[in-house]
């Protein structure tokens, strides 16, 4: 179980995360340069399944998605609410199943890696956040001793 502290962190790493991996599918020049090295491990890995061409249109949609993501993830990153990581969970429990789907119909075994960290920020930020309970957001009063008066007669 998750503190809210700690659950606002979750949900600025996984945005982090979004940022870093998916920058590249913003333009396709950058998408072309990502593309070509992912292709080139796949063919040095020998790893099953493809990565085919893109076409103008695959292309406009690789950009379309990274275009999105970023601007959720920076979202995400300035604003980590509580509201915005469990909607995010459910996106990558989504991705996961495309991810799934196309892995079962061929595509390259390097979308293995991309399915294993979409699962596991989806699992972390489905988790529960302890809600703070109004006495314990109250200032702790350790060492406090009251003030004894004497009783005036």
């Amino acid at each position: 179980m998750w503190t809210t502290t700690q659950y606002r962190r979750l949900v600025q790493g996984s945005a982090w995360y979004d940022l870093i991996v998916t920058v590249a599918f913003v333009t396709p020049w950058s998408f072309a340069a990502l593309h070509g090295i992912l292709t080139g491990m796949s063919q040095a890995l020998n790893l099953p399944g493809e990565l085919p061409p893109f076409e103008p249109v695959h292309m406009l949609m690789a950009n379309l998605l990274g275009s999105i993501v970023c601007v959720w993830a920076v979202l995400r990153i300035r604003d980590p609410q509580r509201i915005f990581g469990r909607y995010d969970a459910v996106a990558r429990f989504l991705f996961s199943a495309w991810q799934a789907y196309a892995l079962a119909h061929g595509a390259s075994s390097l979308l293995v890696i991309f399915l294993v960290f979409e699962l596991a920020w989806g699992i972390v930020q489905a988790l529960p956040v302890r809600t703070p309970s109004r006495a314990s957001s109250l200032p702790h009063l350790t060492g406090f001793t009251p003030i004894q008066r004497e009783p005036r007669h």
